[in-house]
């Protein structure tokens, strides 16, 4: 039986591509990040157009905030945006058995990482008690680099409304992360 080569990808042309705008690359990060080392460029296309395909609806990546970010530009279009991503090394391709998949470049994670600390604090703002232990499970899957930050920028906002949810969270976590929303908490407490 004979082994099954790495498929193969190229990537566009890119003559004539400009540079994507803050917002832009916020969003097709954010959208990369549902399906690093998972999928490809394509998946990442599809979630940016919103497409309705069987594979992207049953692993609910269009759930993802970027999901249709991209809906009045073709396939075609996006996927040259995501591949001006790819060759100014925001992302990268990396190879999971035959197939190449999207990875963050180090120069993409380090763009990322704010945009997501961001947005998990707007969410922690907003959270009610229907979504808040849901929260609090995807925050004790999250990059601990991010978590870091995150509880930085809590501890500096002189919101004592987040003294609550930072107990809550702290009471399933690992004693790292309670010691890092501990001092979060402290922080609060004396303003």
């Amino acid at each position: 039986m004979s082994r099954k080569s790495t498929v193969q990808y190229q990537l566009n042309d890119l003559r004539g591509q400009t540079e994507p705008s803050e917002e832009d690359m916020r969003n097709i990060l954010r959208a990369a990040d549902e399906i690093i080392f998972v999928a490809g460029r394509t998946m990442l296309a599809k979630i940016l157009k919103g497409s309705k395909d069987k594979k992207l609806l049953e692993k609910e990546l269009d759930h993802c905030p970027s999901y249709s970010y991209y809906s009045q530009l073709s396939i075609e279009e996006i996927t040259k945006i995501i591949d001006w991503m790819i060759v100014h090394n925001y992302l990268d391709i990396n190879y999971n058995g035959r197939l190449p998949m999207i990875i963050f470049s180090e120069k993409g994670w380090e763009t990322y990482k704010p945009f997501y600390v961001d947005e998990l604090y707007n969410n922690i703002l907003n959270v009610n008690e229907a979504i808040c232990n849901d929260l609090i499970e995807q925050l004790k899957l999250t990059n601990r680099e991010v978590v870091k930050l995150l509880l930085l920028k809590i501890g500096g906002s002189k919101n004592i409304g987040f003294i609550r949810f930072l107990n809550k969270w702290g009471l399933v976590e690992v004693k790292k992360v309670r010691y890092m929303i501990n001092g979060a908490i402290s922080k609060l407490k004396s303003v």
